[in-house]
């Protein structure tokens, strides 16, 4: 991975990779020594990497959201405990920034594939060339987030699948935190998927980075306990938090509605779209009946798997 692992000027460029030099230089470097473990200096140093990006935005994200939070609010707790536990999983999705590790680890083997056909005759298609670079990278956005969508649909669907994203939507204090709410399998799941589809359509290194943290921040503001749409039009054109709430909302449970990340084109093509004005509560309606689902990470964690076992059971 290039030193500048994605698209900003040159000058912020320039200072986060002098950050970066000396994070690995003056902690990771002399840890690795002292440890013996000097054989995984370019892995630590491209973890460094991923770890800086995932620290900025968590700033930034914090500092935007939160403020947005607090100014219209759809929800006011006394009792703010059950969100505590979404800030564990914001820190393991995002200083993780999974997608884009999975991106760089499956990279060898596209690569020699790549190569393969090659030697057969046979060059695979660059879309920057077809295009031009700013076009390629919305191409690029649009087929992610239709793959996400579909990636989506099949959590719901699926009974096995939706016993581990059941924990992201048990959430009934929604907050921009609860973005990263998933079962860790899950995660891996979600992060292979989109790296796969980013590496089958050619994504640069550099652009996959760039629109997997972009993504990641739309989700986040997605996520957000407040009252904001878009409007009649621009509601239709991206995901507000009033539309994704819809999504999450305890009447919809795992039949479930407003699928889409980034457009809701997905949505309204497949009859998938709810544009109701509500703000309804979030939750799914058999925690109303006693179905537990978890208030720590580790209970969360195992109560999912033993929901797939039972899934398993009933097939």
């Amino acid at each position: 991975m290039s030193q500048q692992a994605y698209i900003m000027p040159p000058s912020l460029a320039e200072r986060f990779n002098q950050l970066h030099q000396y994070l690995f230089e003056t902690i990771v470097q002399p840890v690795l020594f002292q440890v013996g473990w000097m054989n995984l200096d370019e892995v630590a140093y491209e973890g460094t990497h991923l770890l800086l990006i995932g620290a900025i935005e968590m700033i930034a994200l914090y500092a935007v959201l939160k403020s947005l939070e607090k100014w219209c609010p759809v929800e006011i707790w006394p009792d703010r405990k059950a969100t505590r536990v979404d800030v564990l999983y914001t820190f393991l999705g995002r200083f993780g920034v999974l997608p884009v590790l999975f991106f760089f680890l499956l990279t060898p083997i596209v690569d020699a594939g790549n190569a393969a056909l090659r030697l057969r005759g046979f060059i695979p298609p660059n879309l920057e060339d077809i295009l031009g670079s700013a076009a390629a990278l919305l191409a690029y956005l649009i087929v992610l987030d239709f793959a996400d969508y579909c990636r989506h649909r099949l959590q719901h669907k699926f009974g096995v699948w939706w016993a581990l994203h059941a924990l992201h939507h048990s959430q009934r204090q929604m907050t921009f935190w609860t973005d990263d709410r998933e079962h860790l399998l899950d995660l891996v799941i979600a992060a292979v998927w989109r790296a796969a589809i980013g590496l089958a359509i050619g994504v640069p290194p550099a652009s996959f980075v760039t629109l997997s943290i972009f993504s990641a921040a739309m989700e986040s503001l997605a996520h957000a306990n407040t009252r904001l749409s878009f409007g009649g039009i621009f509601e239709r054109i991206f995901v507000s938090p009033r539309y994704h709430r819809m999504h999450h909302a305890m009447s919809a449970g795992q039949r479930g509605c407003n699928f889409a990340t980034l457009f809701p084109v997905w949505d309204i093509a497949f009859g998938t779209a709810n544009f109701s004005d509500e703000y309804l509560p979030t939750g799914i309606d058999d925690q109303l009946t006693g179905r537990d689902y978890g208030d720590g990470f580790f209970r969360q964690q195992w109560l999912a798997l033993k929901r797939i076992g039972e899934n398993a059971g009933q097939s």
